[in-house]
């Protein structure tokens, strides 16, 4: 018998449902009853991984500490879990076919034909292994992307209704999120979708072991007891996911719903522990009655959709609860700042300038800067954020007229920011950039010193480009300064301006660690100072 135990969370009627963070609310749970848990997301779209995928296209790329771009998804399972997740947990169709074609080059089939079943399906239930074989988890919960019926899915579906046979029923059940829409005109919840996204599953040989129904009204027995009729799914597992005021009252519903009890009785297992989610409940104490309010202004280009900022945002609300204030979240279009800054940035008790790529929008950025800058409000750059403000530096205080980044203008006579050596001669897009944990050295005498009270640090990054240390010493001599470094490389990762408030801006992705039960330093420091700014 194998010793892990495997969830499997599917999705049905439409997209947007919240398999990821019912998934990661179901993690939390059976982790604070004892279980160690951890979360793997199946991708069935054919990109290799979501790094060079438009932001509209899918929100942000998440990373992880060794380097795997992934779903924004892995997102929630750390901030929820408190713990780091890596290249095995998320899979992508583009993944599969990649291996599998790989392994047909060298030879590996001995002149089979290779197909979907049961090559694809096979390499499938491999990557959905791996966690359980190599890492020390009682339970892997896997969600699959899309919905039952799409085509893409197809494969993942029948490499799941493959691994309940080859497991057995009590060591992988699968879990079915799907909708109970309530009609307006009619009055009433209506069940009928539900029933053709269970059927849609069965015909392809999966029978789902709990119903999650999302609704907007409560689900009365009546309504229960039919569900169970008709999607062969014993009452005490149709459970109700309503919608919540936030994310992270989700846990919480789940657990009302008795969700954790009916996973754990499917999979024979037992715990003296109960999840009593205390910290998680202090977080959320904080989070929804704040003593404060702060105007933030987060400038980007993708503002219009807040999936491309996802973990910034998420960032926020943590660090908001850690200071007990309420953070207002302003999106700003960085291309509307080209004029009127004073009246977009008016009111503001501190600004972001977020990362990105290419120029679209960088001046707005740099406008941005330095309205932060000059009216002494506090700024934190992250990423493309921290390059526009040493840009806007160069040119407004050492006065080098056109300086700027090579990504945004290859013959600027003044290239502060400028394309790593080793990314010169790359010339694919995918997973080629510097992408994972790094460590940096902090200077004690610094704003990120107070943050981290700690001299090295390790965060993780995604970018080509860099601070030019041909320019390190003009900067540092008009006040700008380098306060932490990566030691092994020299490069800049950390700039200060001592003069101001809190001017910060870092070449890695801090919001990527921020999680609900640790907050990250830099952002709560940040929330801290737009405070006393305010």
């Amino acid at each position: 018998m194998p010793n892990t135990k495997y969830i499997f969370v599917t999705g049905g009627v439409t997209s947007s449902l919240g398999k990821g963070i019912i998934a990661a609310s179901l993690a939390k749970l059976l982790q604070s009853s004892g279980f160690s848990v951890t979360i793997q997301k199946l991708d069935p779209y054919i990109n290799v991984d979501p790094g060079t995928l438009n932001p509209y296209e899918h929100g942000e790329c998440f990373v992880t500490n060794d380097g795997a771009e992934t779903d924004l998804d892995l997102g929630h399972y750390e901030r929820f879990l408190n713990i780091p997740t890596s290249q095995a947990n998320n899979v992508t169709t583009g993944k599969i076919y990649q291996t599998v074609i790989n392994k047909e080059r060298r030879g590996d089939y001995l002149g089979k034909t290779v197909q979907i079943i049961p090559h694809i399906t096979d390499e499938i239930k491999r990557r959905i292994k791996i966690l359980g074989e190599t890492g020390d988890y009682d339970i892997v919960i896997t969600e699959i992307g899309g919905t039952v019926g799409d085509i893409e899915s197809l494969p993942y579906i029948e490499a799941v209704r493959q691994l309940q046979w080859d497991l057995g029923d009590s060591n992988a059940i699968v879990i079915h999120l799907t909708l109970v829409p309530y009609l307006a005109a009619a009055k009433e919840l209506k069940t009928k979708p539900t029933q053709h996204s269970v059927k849609e599953l069965m015909q392809s040989g999966v029978s789902p072991d709990i119903l999650v129904c999302r609704t907007e009204h409560h689900l009365n027995d009546s309504i229960k007891s039919k569900l169970a009729l008709f999607c062969n799914v014993k009452k005490e597992a149709i459970i109700e996911s309503i919608d919540a005021k936030t994310i992270y009252d989700v846990p919480n519903l789940m657990l009302k719903e008795g969700l954790d009890k009916v996973v754990l009785k499917k999979l024979d297992l037992t715990t003296d522990k109960k999840p009593t989610l205390e910290a998680w409940n202090k977080f959320l104490v904080k989070y929804n009655n704040p003593k404060d309010t702060i105007e933030i202004g987060l400038v980007g280009k993708y503002v219009e959709l807040q999936d491309a900022y996802k973990s910034i945002i998420e960032s926020l609300g943590h660090a908001g609860a850690q200071n007990e204030v309420k953070v207002n979240i302003h999106a700003i279009h960085s291309e509307n700042l080209n004029t009127n800054v004073a009246t977009e940035l008016n009111g503001l008790n501190g600004i972001i300038v977020a990362p990105g790529f290419g120029d679209r929008g960088i001046e707005g950025k740099i406008n941005a800067v330095h309205f932060a800058r000059e009216n002494n409000i506090p700024f934190f750059g992250i990423c493309l954020g921290m390059q526009m403000a040493v840009i806007e530096f160069a040119r407004n205080i050492l006065h080098l007229k056109n300086a700027n980044s090579t990504e945004m203008n290859v013959n600027t006579p003044y290239p502060v920011i400028d394309l790593m050596e080793e990314q010169k001669k790359i010339t694919e897009k995918g997973g080629t950039m510097r992408l994972g944990a790094w460590n940096c050295k902090i200077e004690k005498n610094s704003k990120v010193y107070q943050a981290y009270n700690s001299e090295l640090i390790s965060e993780r990054h995604r970018h080509r480009y860099e601070f030019n240390n041909d320019y390190l010493k003009q900067l540092t001599e008009a006040g700008l300064k380098a306060t932490g470094v990566n030691p092994e490389t020299g490069l800049v990762e950390i700039i200060e301006i001592p003069s101001h408030p809190w001017f910060v801006g870092v070449q890695y992705h801090p919001e990527y660690k921020s999680t609900v039960l640790n907050p990250h330093p830099l952002f709560v420091e940040f929330i801290k100072a737009c405070l006393t700014n305010k």
